[in-house]
């Protein structure tokens, strides 16, 4: 159920990725003092307020490609959505079976390889759901963090135990077949990873979202969320988010947010257009 990014990873000269190591680092660190659960602060401008529009929505812009390339670009956008909505019930198998999936980066998303290098993630269980091929659940699974990585198509799934299944650290993490909505573990999560997931699905169905990263999480828990595509395109998959559309689903739930940034490792035409924020499960003792 990944969708949609769509970037080339661009190279980075040691500078910039000492420059974005530390800016990583400073992640880990909560905010007590956060507003971002304040309704009534006021919203300035900036990414969210104002940013172009995404690749899906105008061929591809800042891909660094020529018109071609942008227009089998826009192509592939549009099938996607035509079988998304059209294909009900396994509209993101098809886009599977037919290898439209611009959102596969072939590897690890840097800002959660990062964190997981420096120490900066929660040990224990955790869970990406959305996994699609399943990089980032490789690339954080450590013999201090069990990983599960969940998809509704089966074809990813399969296409993720190809590719890791003679990992040296594969006793470390699992791929299940799973719908995220209905799946019910046997043991709650430390962290959970949503990336391109949250924009894969109707804006209807973000409270059900939120509800189900309540019930998944343990009352410590920590919910990573890389917001993408911060936009102002009309439709999708994948759907334009903001900070607040987080915020209204995962506040009434118990969430509060620690830190939101912006990604300064985020890939290609993503730059600009991407947050990463840190939120935590606050247990309520008022009524005790």
């Amino acid at each position: 159920m990944r969708t949609l990014s769509f970037a080339t990873l661009p190279s980075s000269s040691s500078a910039s990725l000492v420059a974005s190591s530390i800016r990583a680092l400073r992640l880990a660190i909560p905010f007590p003092s956060s507003t971002y659960c304040n309704r009534g602060r006021r919203r300035g401008g900036g990414a969210e307020a104002g940013a172009p529009r995404m690749a899906a929505a105008n061929g591809g812009e800042g891909g660094g490609g020529g018109g071609a390339s942008k227009s089998k670009l826009a192509t592939h956008v549009d099938r996607i959505k035509q079988l998304v909505h059209r294909e009900s019930t396994d509209g993101w198998e098809k886009c599977w079976e037919q290898g439209l999936t611009p959102w596969d980066l072939g590897r690890p998303t840097p800002i959660i390889q990062q964190l997981h290098q420096m120490g900066a993630l929660p040990k224990g269980r955790a869970l990406v759901p959305g996994c699609g091929s399943g990089y980032d659940v490789v690339s954080i699974a450590c013999p201090d963090r069990s990983v599960v990585g969940i998809d509704i198509s089966e074809i990813a799934i399969q296409r993720a135990i190809q590719l890791f299944s003679s990992s040296p650290n594969a006793n470390h993490f699992i791929f299940l077949k799973e719908d995220f909505f209905t799946w019910n573990p046997t043991e709650l999560f430390d962290l959970i990873f949503d990336y391109t997931f949250f924009c894969a699905i109707e804006p209807e169905i973000r409270g059900a979202w939120a509800e189900r990263m309540s019930e998944l999480l343990r009352p410590d828990g920590e919910l990573i969320t890389l917001m993408f595509p911060i936009s102002d395109h009309i439709g999708g998959p994948p759907y334009k988010v903001s900070i607040s559309d987080y915020e209204e689903v995962l506040c009434p739930m118990g969430f509060k947010a620690i830190s939101i940034m912006v990604n300064e490792l985020a890939v290609g035409p993503r730059k600009g257009k991407e947050k990463i924020g840190r939120w935590k499960k606050i247990i309520n003792n008022s009524s005790l």
